[in-house]
């Protein structure tokens, strides 16, 4: 790293991994962070900020964990990374939430508030952040409508805010169709996950199997997701009665953990699938039962971009799952997987049954879907991308504000021999 101005201490830098240069001009300390949520239990959108904050270079920002309820399970991996606030909220209509986050905001000396998923954090949040005179509110969002719709009261604060940051480009239309938000306040930062960990195992196959019990021939179909309403897991078990007419050794692994576990072991117990449904509650080793399976399944009613779906690409399995959200854009029909009609079982279990009758193209389809993976949506992808977005915000305030303008800016070089001092936009360093 090599100081390019020593009076603006600007900094020009190589990331060889991601292949791109930046340009650095340090603050005066690191803007300060605060992302939004109700809890922290252990789900696609907690999963993600986890390895968001910790990612987010340190000399740029200092993130900050605001939970209006507890903590939940992850709180104690989040708090071995960031300072971790809670219980701001005492009952949906506390309205002394709002005094709290003001103050909290105000005594951290908060520059950047990123709400995340609808409700009430994404209304208090951003208030709060206003009242607060924080620079940039922003807003991420991972879901298209039931059950976390934007909702009315949430719509009326569009005006507060900065940026609401969709998670695929199908997604991005849906905020600016349905929901209304404004295109040119809308930015697309696509899901990542950690390609280094989630990617195929050698002994995947075999181990899943040892610890389930059952022989090296047996197929395994998994789902991974909560168990709420919106997954719809009784779909695949609805699936797998017209699965086990065609491929009887076959096994079903559900990972996770929810309200509806009482109905899916009902469910089971009715359509006599005790002996090929494991239910392997919420597991820290997803990597592990994703390099073990055959298929990989989704059947929510509705998505987004699914972390799981990018999850069990990365590993090298060809995954099923509805035509919903933006699941298209990582499940290309024929290519890494295949789509089918949302709320259709016959037709999920179609599409399995396809995969499990040509093992050897379903191993083909599960080595593109890992190709399109760690080309579009890795996990540094989408640290950079909300880099670079809280920088552009904030550096659209700054001037004004009359803070440190420049924080961070991507650099490409165009050409051989290309000058970095023509590439830097000068800042003045003012100071309040």
């Amino acid at each position: 790293m090599d100081t390019i101005d020593e009076k603006l201490d600007i900094l020009f830098f190589n990331d060889e991994d991601c292949g791109v240069s930046y340009i650095l001009a340090q603050s005066i300390q690191p803007i300060t962070i605060h992302f939004v949520l109700t809890s922290l239990p252990v789900g696609g959108a907690e999963t993600l900020l986890l390895n968001l904050v910790q990612r987010l270079d340190r000399r740029l920002f200092s993130p900050h964990i605001t939970c209006l309820k507890e903590p939940g399970e992850l709180g104690s991996a989040f708090a071995e990374l960031c300072p971790v606030h809670s219980q701001l909220i005492n009952g949906k209509w506390d309205l002394m939430v709002l005094p709290r986050l003001v103050k909290l905001f105000k005594q951290t000396r908060t520059q950047a508030v990123v709400t995340v998923g609808a409700g009430d954090k994404m209304f208090w949040g951003r208030l709060a952040a206003r009242l607060s005179a924080v620079p940039v509110i922003c807003s991420a969002l991972h879901s298209t409508g039931w059950p976390d719709g934007v909702g009315r009261l949430n719509r009326l604060l569009t005006p507060l805010t900065d940026g609401f940051i969709a998670v695929a480009e199908n997604h991005a239309k849906f905020l600016c169709e349905y929901e209304k938000f404004p295109t040119e306040k809308v930015f697309t930062i696509r899901n990542g996950v950690d390609t280094d960990r989630f990617r195929p195992q050698f002994h995947g196959h075999s181990r899943l199997r040892a610890e389930l019990g059952l022989s090296n021939d047996a197929k395994l179909v998994g789902i991974v997701a909560a168990l709420r309403e919106e997954k719809n897991h009784s779909q695949l078990l609805q699936a797998a009665v017209t699965i086990l007419q065609r491929h009887p050794h076959t096994h079903f692994v559900i990972v996770g953990d929810g309200p509806q576990k009482s109905h899916i072991q009902a469910q089971m117990a009715e359509l006599n699938l005790q002996a090929h449904v494991h239910l392997l509650g919420c597991r820290s080793d997803t990597e592990s039962i994703l390099s073990g399976l055959d298929v990989f399944c989704l059947t929510s009613k509705n998505e987004a971009n699914p972390v799981s779906i990018l999850e069990a690409l990365a590993c090298g399995i060809p995954v099923v799952a509805p035509d919903v959200g933006s699941i298209k854009e990582s499940v290309l029909p024929g290519h890494t997987g295949y789509l089918t009609v949302p709320m259709n079982p016959a037709s999920t279990a179609e599409a399995i049954i396809q995969l499990l009758d040509e093992p050897t193209r379903a191993q083909v389809l599960g080595q593109r879907g890992r190709t399109l993976v760690c080309e579009f949506a890795s996990l540094d992808a989408m640290v950079a991308g909300y880099e670079s977005m809280l920088c552009q915000l904030y550096n659209s305030k700054a001037t004004v504000l009359g803070r440190d303008a420049l924080v961070l800016r991507r650099v490409e070089p165009t050409a051989p021999g290309w000058d970095v001092e023509s590439q830097l936009v000068t800042a003045e360093l003012s100071k309040t």
